[in-house]
């Protein structure tokens, strides 16, 4: 179950890749399975359909559902890459320092991975119902798979410090009564944000753009988003003080 050196390698684009499968969805045209209307109107039909709102009440009900998972998940990638920091985020190998239990780390093991998934679930409302499942279900196995592998490569290098963080703070629930004192970490909220503009930019799309009903200016305004994040994140120049437990991006 755990994920190889090189799913952790390629751990970004993977999960772009599990992203546009869930926008393309080749199996309806292919196959004929499923349809290519929204998640959103499918779930608005559905509470409709239920008589817990009218459609026109149930539409903007989903948005603003949608909305705020995809801002958790960007105050959770900001948060959790301020203190962690972005060449850590963006390592292509797992490094272990020290346990992190600053921030959101004393609440959550891994806000950064649980951010990508509400991430995820967030833009689904304007794929296919059916691509939209299939990108759930195969982010979260693979986001567990990374989880795992880290967990063990973490325990591994650090010992007893990270067991003890192991047994008080939840893997994926955020919980506010772990007990944890926090670390003398600092967090770089500049090159946080900068460095989660997709996540800043998907919670902007479905909490603003999505009001147009327009599909497609969403799935631009997530995909400009993606491209302005590669961008910065090339060009943004090494942080002089490191601060690493694990690379869970």
């Amino acid at each position: 179950m755990r994920a190889t050196a090189i799913e952790f390698r390629l751990r970004m684009p993977i999960n772009a890749v599990i992203i546009v499968l869930g926008f393309w969805a080749p199996w309806i045209e292919v196959f004929g399975i499923g349809s290519r209307i929204s998640l959103l109107e499918w779930l608005a039909l559905e509470v409709s359909r239920a008589r817990l709102l009218t459609f026109t009440f149930a539409t903007p009900a989903v948005i603003i559902a949608a909305a705020l998972v995809a801002g958790f998940a960007a105050v959770l990638r900001v948060w959790g890459t301020a203190y962690l920091g972005p060449g850590t985020v963006t390592s292509a190998h797992m490094k272990a320092e020290r346990v992190m239990a600053a921030g959101p780390y004393r609440f959550v093991r891994n806000p950064l991975y649980l951010g990508v998934w509400g991430m995820v679930a967030g833009m689904s409302i304007v794929m296919p119902p059916s691509g939209a499942l299939v990108s759930l279900l195969l982010v979260t196995v693979f986001l567990l798979r990374l989880i795992f592998g880290e967990e063990a490569f973490l325990s591994a290098k650090l010992g007893a410090p990270y067991q003890a963080y192991l047994a008080r703070v939840p893997r994926l629930l955020p919980s506010l009564r772990t007990g944890i004192s926090p670390s003398d970490a600092k967090p770089d909220w500049v090159r946080g944000v900068l460095s989660e503009l997709l996540p800043i930019g998907v919670f902007l799309a479905i909490a603003v753009v999505s009001w147009s009903y327009d599909n497609r200016l969403v799935g631009r305004v997530i995909l400009i988003s993606l491209g302005v994040s590669m961008v910065v994140r090339a060009l943004m120049p090494p942080s002089r003080t490191g601060q690493a437990e694990a690379t869970n991006a």
